[in-house]
């Protein structure tokens, strides 16, 4: 990787490509003043273990041009230009059908691509560029509503682990780098998006029986009380999430930030930043190194016993087509006032 420039562009060598880096100093996180060039060499200090948790998947860019404060928006749609003809791109589907041609992170030159336009967040895909009908990742969202503190969510996520490990199958966790945690599961890469949100609904349900106090399967608020709430529908096919090693756009430049289980309970989400997590990797190394392909048969084999039990599907989020089995999207108190 080499650095050139003249303070109003800055040219970065990597991947085979060079990257240009416009007004490289404009201020893109404003309480340590770190810039865009900042951004851009945080992701070359964490580029082995970023790539391996997105390299290869479509990624929906959360632009920030002017950086944290100013005006944002999504970008799903990318094409090649004659400036940037070496771009990557994938097909893909939003929940009504409609398709656009996505950024994949073929490698970190798109990633560096990507900073440039001012993306402070990348939401990936579940599935590889390579093959889109297989969803080969499981993410747990463990999501803090009112009253839910993050000592709430580290017990939550220990007892997600406790859940996975009776079943054979390993969690690999990190901060959303905001308040939640999220537990990813690497699958073998056999089974379609919906198959996959089935096993996180029968994962879901399964945490609430164990322990009600704490965790709640409720979709609708009003039921969830000041319970950490796991978020199924975040593996609903064409559903992105938050990107492992990902720069959150809040002033401190907070990162979703892969961690052992070892650390679960001195976790600190408001310490990992794009100031501290490089020298954090290079003492640590990546928490994340073994992560495998596994089998996703055991929280199927739930999935099955609460069918048999008579459960049915769990609601859907509303840009989803109505769905065989999902009993109908109307919140509780409501229906029973139309009832």
């Amino acid at each position: 990787m080499a650095v050139r420039g003249d303070g109003s562009v800055e040219v970065i060598e990597v991947a085979g490509r060079a990257v240009r880096i416009t007004n490289p100093g404009k201020v893109f996180f404003p309480e340590r003043g770190e810039t865009k060039l900042d951004l851009a060499r945080y992701y070359l200090a964490v580029a082995e273990p970023l790539m391996a948790a997105m390299g290869g998947r479509p990624v929906l860019l959360e632009r920030f041009p002017n950086g944290v404060g100013g005006s944002s928006f999504f970008q799903k749609r990318v094409a090649a230009t004659k400036a940037d003809p070496w771009l990557t791109t994938s097909r893909v589907a939003t929940p009504n059908g409609t398709t656009a041609d996505a950024l994949v992170a073929a490698d970190l030159a798109h990633v560096l691509w990507a900073v440039n336009m001012g993306c402070l967040g990348f939401h990936v895909w579940p599935t590889t560029a390579a093959d889109p009908e297989h969803a080969d990742e499981l993410r747990v969202d463990l999501d803090p509503g009112p009253g839910v503190t993050f000592a709430m969510i580290q017990e939550g996520a220990a007892e997600t682990r406790a859940l996975l490990d009776e079943l054979g199958m390993a969690g690999f966790p990190k901060t959303t780098g905001n308040r939640g945690i999220h537990v990813y599961v690497r699958l073998a890469p056999r089974w379609d998006g919906y198959a996959v949100r089935a096993a996180a609904v029968a994962l879901a349900r399964e945490l609430e029986r164990r322990r009600p106090d704490l965790l709640t399967a409720a979709w609708w608020k009003e039921e969830r009380g000041a319970r950490v709430f796991v978020d199924f529908n975040q593996n609903a096919p064409h559903k992105t999430v938050f990107g492992a090693w990902s720069v959150r756009a809040n002033p401190h430049g907070q990162v979703s930030t892969p961690f052992g289980w070892d650390e679960l309970a001195r976790i600190e989400p408001r310490e990992l930043t794009l100031a501290s997590v490089p020298a954090r990797l290079a003492e640590r190394g990546d928490p994340w190194a073994a992560m495998a392909a596994q089998d996703l048969e055991p929280l199927l084999v739930l999935h099955e016993r609460d069918r048999a039990a008579g459960l049915p599907d769990a609601p859907w989020p509303p840009v989803y087509p109505k769905m065989p089995g999902e009993p109908p999207r109307v919140a509780p108190s409501r229906a029973r006032k139309q009832s």
